[in-house]
């Protein structure tokens, strides 16, 4: 099995991204279940998967997935009847894959096994060869373990659940569990072996020992409509995470989506390239030890200390809004390797600030942040050459809306960033795009509308505020370099995500300010810095 590399750069993900807007077709052979995240059953009707940023070719190469795993003969299932004290395969045959022993069912060889029914104190554990493929059909099942974990996938190639369209399926641990040693398993359901969840049935996941769903090797998400609640964290995916299609939410007393490996080169990366997720974690949001990736779909992170986190990031498509107590977008941790210390003049804290191996990349897509810490901060570098980046950065002077140890390189899209004025952070030298950054003389108070017109009176960018303001950067293809820009407070402001047009009817001048014009900062990395020489 491949793995994406530990950090996949721009150039790899522009490549990856080449099927973008393409759809995927599957074609069902009569009596076969098909399901590219949109069909279950026996349905014997061609289906189209729903379009990917990142192809499934791609991802079939890169990970364990395969469009394939999803398509079998409906002929060939093994039903399967939970019932307390008489679970059985159903219609009075029987099966040498799977026997019963109290209410533990267990499943020993490949194939495809549909499961229905309940069991209110019970385990279903799969026990199959190292090279076998095992399907588990969820048709309205509901699995509570008093002792353990309700389903274990103990041994298998890949495990698939496959939740039946139209079901509502539930799985429920105990709150504390009999078997604590290592490898045991720890989450409602937990996964030994790659682990896929598809189909477009619901399944609700009730975490109360430790995690809600892990898998200790692999894990696609490729399509179903799952509602995860857990002690500690939500999703895991040891070597790698992947979000195709589906809704899922998630609240986590601790991460919410994560990948965790942090001992084999190229493991530990996450991306989500479809689907919905949203999120309210106690600790981080979205979280990669080496390499997260958004490139389709629509990400929301509610409630965190930290919204996304990784040793890299990159944002190459799809909706991103993230909530956090402290930074927002944090690229650290990981396996980076000590960089040198840098000081400077806009584009990095400096003042002897350690650029070490992280990286935030923004090429596409919307992102918007809401941050009590650092808005965007990047331990290393920075770039944003497409797409829109949004900061509501801190109120207070110890962080800033744009934090970025090394260079931030501004080449293109349009970005945004208010907060407090002790710690402002401007685009770099290496900057190909110009920009303005404006210094208020005194905080505005959240709802206001700042406005930036030019020496025609013309509106280029209209920004209202969502809290307590004094520092605005802001960076599109609309600002010329040596332009001089007039800013306003006040007016009026048609939006989305705090970014639009704008009109001047009642707005106050509160001075001007000239493109590319940064000035050395005052904060910890030569950076609060005002625009075009001083406050307004």
């Amino acid at each position: 099995m491949k793995s994406f590399r530990s950090y996949l750069s721009v150039a790899a993900l522009a490549a990856a991204i080449g099927l973008a807007g393409c759809s995927v077709a599957a074609t069902t052979p009569t009596g076969v279940s098909s399901v590219s995240g949109a069909t279950t059953g026996s349905s014997s009707t061609a289906t189209t998967g729903t379009a990917q940023a990142v192809s499934l070719d791609t991802l079939a190469e890169d990970t364990h997935y395969d469009a394939d795993d999803l398509t079998w003969d409906a002929a060939s299932e093994v039903a399967v009847t939970l019932a307390d004290g008489a679970s059985a395969v159903a219609g009075g045959t029987t099966s040498d894959a799977v026997t019963v022993d109290g209410d533990t069912v267990t499943i020993t060889a490949a194939g495809t096994y549909r499961l229905s029914g309940s069991l209110s104190d019970g385990q279903v554990v799969v026990a199959a060869g190292e090279e076998d493929t095992v399907r588990i059909i969820l048709a309205g099942a509901d699995i509570t373990s008093s002792t353990g974990s309700p389903f274990v996938v103990q041994s298998a190639d890949e495990a698939i659940v496959f939740l039946e369209d139209g079901t509502n399926n539930a799985l429920s641990d105990a709150t504390s569990y009999t078997d604590q040693g290592t490898d045991a398993p720890n989450a409602a359901l937990y996964s030994m072996a790659d682990l896929t969840i598809a189909g477009t049935g619901a399944l609700t996941v009730d975490g109360n020992y430790n995690d809600g769903i892990a898998s200790k090797d692999g894990l696609v998400l490729a399509a179903g409509n799952v509602t995860i609640k857990a002690a500690d964290d939500g999703i895991v995916g040891k070597d790698y995470a992947v979000l195709l299609d589906g809704a899922y939410q998630v609240t986590a007393g601790d991460d919410g989506f994560k990948s965790d490996n942090d001992t084999d080169e190229g493991r530990g990366w996450l991306l989500i390239n479809g689907g919905t997720l949203t999120v309210s974690a106690a600790d981080d949001g979205v979280k990669a030890f080496n390499t997260l990736t958004i490139a389709a779909g629509t990400t929301t992170v509610t409630e965190s200390e930290e919204g996304l986190e990784a040793q890299h990031i990159v944002i190459a498509g799809g909706t991103a809004t993230v909530t956090s107590n402290d930074d927002g977008v944090n690229a650290s941790g990981g396996s980076s390797t000590t960089g040198t210390a840098q000081g400077g003049m806009g584009g990095g804290m400096g003042g002897g600030e350690t650029v070490g191996d992280y990286t935030v990349e923004v090429t596409g897509g919307l992102l918007t942040i809401n941050a009590q810490g650092d808005g965007l901060d990047s331990n290393g570098n920075a770039s944003i050459s497409g797409g829109t980046v949004i900061v509501n950065g801190p109120t207070n002077s110890g962080n800033g809306a744009l934090d970025v140890n090394g260079e931030l390189a501004v080449t293109g899209g349009t970005v945004a960033a208010a907060g407090s004025a002790g710690m402002v952070v401007t685009p770099g030298s290496t900057s190909t795009q110009s920009g303005v950054q404006v210094a208020l003389d005194s905080t505005v108070s959240a709802g206001t509308v700042i406005q930036l017109a030019d020496s025609s009176g013309t509106v280029v960018a209209a920004f209202v505020t969502t809290k307590a303001t004094q520092s605005l950067v802001f960076s599109s293809a609309a600002i010329t370099a040596g332009a001089e820009y007039t800013v306003y407070t006040g007016g009026t402001a048609t939006v989305s995500a705090g970014l639009g047009e704008g009109t001047l009817d009642g707005a106050s001048s509160a001075g001007t300010v000239t493109a590319g014009e940064y000035t050395a900062a005052q904060g910890p990395g030569g950076g609060m810095g005002g625009m075009g020489g001083g406050r307004m």
